[in-house]
Formats: C-alpha cells, structure tokens, sequence
C-alpha cells in the first residue's frame, strides 16, 4: 500500500502494509525516535505525536488512518519558537524530565495552548491526563503551563492579558 501524508510540514510517502502502526513508521522508516514505543496500549503517552492537532499515541494508528493526514513528531516542533517557550517555562520551575514522557509533556502543553492561553488548573490537568510517568509533579506542571501561556499571550499579543 502506498500512503501519502504530511510528516513535520513535509510531503512523505509510506510504502507498506495497512496495518503497520504509525510509531513502527516514525521509527523504522523515517528514523524519528522522540516517539518511544512504551506499553504499545495508548495507555503511557511516551509514543505521543500531534495528529491533524491533537495528541495522540502512535501506537495506536494504523497506517492506513494516516493517508492525507498531517503528524507533528517530536523532533519537527523542536524547530519552533513554540517548542523553545515550553521548554524555557519547564525549565523555570525545574520540571524534571525523564526522557520518557518527555515528548508527550512537550506536545500536550503545544496542543492545550494552541486552544486555550488561558487554561485553568483543572483544564491543564485534564490535557496531560493521557501521560502517565512518575516523574511529573502536578504542582509544577501547573506553574510551569502557566508561565508558558503568560509568555505566549506576551509573544502574541504584546500584553499579559
């Protein structure tokens, strides 16, 4: 089978079987590795990718869904000024990383702001409710989606409203 998409703003095509997962495709056929096969259950969130602009796990795609659809991995948004304000607000309030969540944490933040830049508590929560790692402390994921907000609202609008 011969599937046509959009791979990080690029025209791609996969050549291979329907059923292949799309984290099988990130990996082996387009060497993209920020996608980690965890429990291959869509139940961790390390496999997280924004597809046609939403987290999803990649495990969970099967080829034949992606025809025609747009996937942003990991590694594309790392070229984006978006990608370097979550990192500086993670940073801000030491919100370790294990590597692990690490992409998904990245990818939930970009997604629930592309939405809301004024998320509630509640509603940060809730984005980041697909990504089950140890190494995420509640309190300072908060702080630190707050502090990326304040600096896209800034960024986007001149102000802090």
């Amino acid at each position: 089978m011969i599937i046509n998409f959009i791979l990080n703003g690029e025209d791609v095509i996969f050549r291979g079987e329907a059923g292949v997962r799309l984290i099988d495709i990130l990996r082996e056929s387009f060497g993209l590795f920020g996608a980690k096969p965890g429990c291959l259950s869509g139940q961790c969130g390390a496999c997280s990718v924004i597809f046609n602009g939403h987290v999803s796990p990649a495990c969970l795609i099967p080829a034949f869904k992606i025809k025609g659809c747009e996937i942003i991995t990991i590694e594309g948004f790392s070229q984006t000024i978006e990608y370097q304000e979550i990192m500086t607000g993670f940073a801000e309030v030491h919100l370790g990383n294990c590597g692990y969540c690490e992409a998904g944490k990245i990818l939930c933040t970009e997604t629930l702001l592309e939405k809301n830049y004024k998320p509630t508590n509640e509603e940060i929560l809730m984005g980041f409710s697909g990504i089950k790692c140890r190494c995420t402390n509640a309190v300072r994921l908060i702080k630190a989606v707050n502090i990326i907000a304040d600096m896209r609202r800034r960024r986007l609008n001149g102000r802090t409203a």
